[in-house]
């Protein structure tokens, strides 16, 4: 699992500019499923057909997409002028290493910040905008930065790489791109186990990785009226509260499970879904935590909506320091929250013929 997550979360893939990720995770399920399709926006669907014709469908969302820049001016000095993609807190951005996809490859630069020799000078206080930042690549003109493959328009993350922190038998990584690509490495991670195990009973599950959530959960919006899905869960990462900083409550823990959510502020999950979760979860002694935070959204909150509506549910991968370039996952919440979302396709016949009121 830890070399999968590693090399999805090293992709270039932010919001609008997922191709590395998306043709990645082609080449890893195509062999593995029934069906494999590309769709107009950019979600990659994958689906294994049913085994049971009497359990229901299910379709899985992780999304492939990242937070991310665009590069919107190259500045005569050889500097890039950015702009985001996704959700961004200014204030961690200056001297973070960046990767620019260029057009002969991976470019690697810096945002720039002032020599703290400056700082006398300088409003301690004052949080620069990202459009008064830039990024250096190490070009000295507009000439070298376009000799590296570098023009306007193409995408960069952070430059981070994915490692282990503290020592292995913490069994947790830090890096950038955890969210949501430990979702991803989670439906690759199930996939296996089905083509691995042909006998187990499931309906239809079609698992999706979709672009655009950063920006407004666009990728998923479009996903259910094609596929009817009688059931959808959202698999994604969710900040933790543990750390004791001043706004913490204690609610969501690294390293205690998967969060099955309740609420945020893109769904409230439907009663027959989270029942069920939390059923299996009791039922096969997998640790899991309650999910309720309105400071964030899933692919789940486009899905339900869509169509005549979709009963839908999230499992959350607990994680730290989220929409950052050190964002912390714990492997054994990843492995669990996999066990969880099996259990859940396999115990899914439970919940044919029922409807809302009968929770």
């Amino acid at each position: 699992m830890y070399q999968l997550l590693k090399e999805l979360c090293e992709k270039v893939g932010p919001s609008g500019f997922e191709q590395d990720v998306q043709r990645y995770i082609v080449n890893e399920v195509a062999d593995k499923v029934d069906e494999v399709e590309v769709d107009a926006l950019g979600n990659v669907i994958a689906t294994i057909k049913a085994t049971d014709a009497e359990m229901p469908s299910i379709l899985l969302a992780a999304h492939a997409d990242e937070i991310g820049f665009v590069v919107k001016k190259i500045e005569d000095n050889g500097t890039l002028r950015f702009e985001q993609l996704g959700g961004f807190d200014n204030r961690i951005l200056l001297a973070q290493p960046v990767t620019v996809k260029g057009a002969e490859g991976y470019v690697n630069g810096v945002i720039g910040t002032l020599s703290a020799h400056y700082a006398k000078w300088d409003d301690p206080k004052r949080i620069a905008s990202h459009r008064d930042m830039y990024i250096d690549i190490g070009a000295s003109s507009k000439e070298e930065v376009l000799e590296m493959g570098v023009k306007v328009g193409q995408p960069v993350s952070y430059g981070s790489e994915l490692k282990l922190v503290g020592d292995k038998k913490r069994n947790r990584v830090v890096g950038k791109g955890l969210d949501d690509r430990a979702g991803c490495a989670l439906l690759i991670q199930l996939i296996q186990n089905f083509r691995q195990n042909p006998d187990l009973s499931h309906g239809d599950v079609h698992f999706v990785f979709t672009v655009q959530e950063e920006v407004g959960l666009r990728g998923a919006s479009v996903l259910s009226p094609k596929f009817h899905p009688d059931f959808a869960l959202a698999i994604d990462t969710t900040p933790t509260s543990d750390t004791h900083d001043v706004l913490m409550t204690g609610t969501r823990k690294l390293g205690a499970g998967p969060c099955i959510k309740i609420a945020d502020r893109s769904l409230i999950a439907h009663p027959l879904v989270s029942g069920l979760l939390e059923k299996v979860a009791v039922e096969k002694n997998i640790p899991y935590q309650q999910e309720i935070f309105m400071g964030i959204g899933t692919d789940a909150g486009a899905i339900h909506m869509t169509s005549t509506g979709v009963s839908s549910g999230v499992v959350s991968i607990p994680s730290r320091y989220t929409h950052s370039p050190i964002e912390i996952v714990d492997l054994a919440d990843l492995e669990n929250s996999v066990k969880l979302v099996q259990e859940f396709i396999l115990h899914s016949k439970e919940l044919v013929g029922k409807n809302f009121l009968d929770t």
